[in-house]
Order: structure tokens, then C-alpha cells, then sequence
């Protein structure tokens, strides 16, 4: 069934909002949870999910063992494995580890046209500092541009669903076009568990990217990449031709400790929020999802860093408090945004005054296709419970 993502200041209404006692997290996620003590879902689940990875780190043997498989996967080409560089903490890490583990991958940056200037500068570098050589998959512009406005003009709260499939859909084709297995994500637990699922879409849903384009768009899709939910979990249940793996999530991994360490070593420079590399994602997080969605982002990101135990309750909220943008700093990105994107200050607040829309309001393959991963994710967790009874785990 299709949720209203109305927030209650574009409805009319005013409902007081609950905080989590531990973490920042609070009833703007419909979904939310509390316990008798007042700790929301999200900090259960991380906790338990946490608890499950440490566990499962022990048991593969570390860096050392995921870098032998890897060798030993691309012993005979140029490439042993493939890293997409945003010019974020979490993939610059990971590419400081890749070096460390003697890894040779190829650096790849997806350029969808809004890069800042800072990401850049740090994407050069890592791969400098790291020896990397760097593929930069540069999206045909006005394809991407004319999707980016259709999902405007559709008024579903995840625009980045696209970036996203294109960026996976890009590192599908590379691997196999490369005949590399592995992909070293920077994904990971520590810092990037409990985002609420009414805040974000399936980012393999082709089937709703295609319908909305074919609603608002005009510009044909001849060249965008693109992976649908089916091929993608075809992939991951077979696991033959490319594995994504994680290696953040077999150390302890801190988002301060990782950006300071950054910046002595290769003179990277941090951002200022989580994905605020890339100058439409900032917008997004800072203008968009907040004034339309009642969505403020900073508080999964916040509530992550509490529970990592790099920053404190008091300190998060604090942050919560001081304002998104100053009138001018808006001014000047809303600006520019609007003349990248080809609106109207007549059109673009037209489309933030509208009601938001549920994804599956459009034709889509995300319940189905979160049913199925579900069922397969129950698959993974019985195999791996399989093997840790077997005498020759290591």
C-alpha cells in the first residue's frame, strides 16, 4: 500500500515529535519504534546487526584473508578488483586499504556531471597517493539531466535513485567487460546503519526509474546505464561473476579517526556532511528532502556516529540545531542548481509546493522485489550458520 509522505508542516498538521533517548532518530520516520526505555528500532538493529558482523569478521579471517582471495581471483590480470571513488572518507579508506593489502584495483570515479570541486582535488589525491590507476565513467549529461527533472516533476522523495542504479549498473558492466570478480564497496555497518525505508527507494528498481521517465521525460535513454532488480539478484545469489565485498566491515572503523588520517596522509579535505562531495547530493540532503519531505538526513548520519561512539548525544543534537544553510549560501546553490537542471524559479517552486508521491505509486518491481531479497537474505544467513557448524571453519 502507498504511504503518505506528506510531512506534517505541508498537511497542516502539528504532531509533536518523540526523540530516541539514545540516538537523534525521531518520528519523522513513520516507521519508528520505541522500547519501555525509550530506544527506537533503529539502535536495536544496529546493535544486533553489529554484534552479527564482528562475529562474522572473526570468522573469515580478516583483510588478510578477503586480500588472498582477491590475489588470487586476479592473479593472471592487470586488475585484480575495482573501487569506485567518490572523493568521500568511505571509499578513500577503502582505497588506502586496498594498498595496505597489496590489492592492485582499478579506481573508478562515475562522473554524473555534479561534481564539486573538492572531490575532485581529493579524488587525484588518493588514486596519486595510492598509485591507482583511475577510469572516470563521465554519464551522458543531457540524459541524466532529463531523468533528474522527470523524478523533480514526479515528486518521489529519492532523486538519487538514479545516480545510484547508474553507478551499480556501471561497475556490473566494467567488471565483466574487465573479467574482475570483486568490487570493493565502501559500504558498512559502523556508519550507515538506520535509514528509515520510507526515506529511500530499491535502487534496482529500473521498472519505476522507466516508468516516471516515461511520464515526465523527453530525452530517449540510449546510453544510461542501468541494472534492473531480477539481473541484480541474479548476481548476488550466484555470486560467480562478481562479488561486492566490504572491508570496512572487518576493522573498526571510524568516520573522524578515517578523515583525520586521510588528510595527514594524502592531504585530503574533508566536506562537511555525508555525501556533501557531490554539490546536487548536498542540495538534496540540505534543501530538498527537509523543505518537501520533512526529511533532515543529518539525523540517521548523527545517530550512526552516536552509536560508533564518535560523537555524544548532547554533541549530535547540537549540530541538529544550527541551520542547514545560511540565507545566502541557499541563495547562491539554489541558484545554480535550478540553472543546471534548466528550471524556473516559477517551475522549481511549483514542484516543492506539490504533495509528495509514494515510488510505487508509478509501476515498480520494489515490494516484490524487497520480498524476494528478503527470502534470500534468509538463504545467506542459513548457509553461513551451516558452515560455522562445520569442524574445517577456520
Amino acid at each position: 500500500m502507498a504511504r503518505d509522505l506528506t510531512p506534517p508542516s505541508a498537511a497542516g498538521r502539528t504532531l509533536a515529535v518523540r526523540v530516541c533517548s539514545r540516538c537523534v532518530m525521531d518520528t519523522t520516520d513513520p516507521d519508528i519504534s520505541f522500547d519501555a526505555g525509550g530506544t527506537c528500532n533503529h539502535c536495536r538493529t544496529s546493535d544486533r546487526l553489529m554484534a552479527v558482523q564482528r562475529r562474522s569478521a572473526a570468522r573469515s579471517g580478516g583483510l588478510p584473508a578477503l586480500a588472498n582471495r582477491i590475489k588470487a581471483s586476479g592473479a593472471e590480470r592487470e586488475y585484480d578488483s575495482v573501487i569506485g571513488l567518490s572523493g568521500g572518507v568511505d571509499s578513500s579508506y577503502v582505497a588506502f586499504l586496498a594498498r595496505e593489502m597489496g590489492l592492485r584495483p582499478l579506481a573508478v570515479h562515475f562522473d554524473n556531471g555534479w561534481n564539486s570541486e573538492l572531490a575532485v582535488e581529493n579524488i587525484q589525491r588518493v588514486v596519486e597517493g595510492c598509485g591507482l590507476d583511475l577510469m572516470t565513467y563521465v554519464i551522458d549529461w543531457a540524459e541524466f539531466r532529463d531523468l533528474q527533472r522527470a523524478f523533480f516533476r514526479a515528486s518521489v522523495i529519492d532523486i538519487e535513485l538514479i545516480t545510484d542504479n547508474a553507478i551499480l549498473a556501471a561497475m556490473v558492466n566494467l567488471t565483466a567487460e574487465h573479467g574482475i570478480r570483486y568490487v570493493l564497496s565502501g559500504a558498512n555497518k559502523a556508519t550507515e546503519l538506520g535509514l528509515p525505508s520510507a526515506w529511500v527507494w530499491n535502487k534496482t528498481d529500473w521498472k519505476n526509474i522507466q516508468a516516471i521517465h516515461a511520464k515526465f521525460g523527453s530525452v530517449p535513454l540510449r546510453t544510461f546505464p542501468h541494472l534492473s532488480a531480477w539481473r541484480w539478484l541474479a548476481i548476488r545469489a550466484l555470486r560467480r561473476n562478481m562479488e561486492m565485498v566490504e572491508p570496512l566491515n572487518l576493522v573498526e572503523y571510524r568516520r573522524g579517526e578515517a578523515a583525520a588520517f586521510l588528510a595527514r596522509e594524502f592531504g585530503w579535505r574533508d566536506y562537511g556532511g555525508k555525501h556533501y562531495e557531490s554539490i546536487f547530493t548536498r542540495f538534496y540532503q540540505r534543501y530538498i528532502l527537509p523543505t518537501k519531505f520533512g526529511v533532515d538526513k543529518r539525523k540517521v548520519h548523527l545517530s550512526s556516529l552516536i552509536r560508533n561512539g564518535e560523537l555524544t548525544r548532547d554533541q549530535a543534537l547540537a549540530r541538529l540545531a544550527e541551520p542547514l544553510y545560511s540565507p545566502e549560501e541557499l541563495a547562491v546553490e539554489r541558484d545554480f542548481v535550478l540553472k543546471k537542471l534548466g528550471f524556473s524559479n516559477a517551475e522549481f517552486d511549483e514542484i516543492m509546493a506539490s504533495p509528495p508521491v509514494p515510488h510505487d505509486a508509478y509501476p515498480s518491481d520494489g515490494r516484490r522485489v524487497d520480498r524476494l531479497r528478503g527470502l534470500f537474505r534468509l538463504a545467506q544467513t542459513a548457509r553461513g550458520w551451516r558452515a560455522s557448524q562445520s569442524p574445517h571453519d577456520g
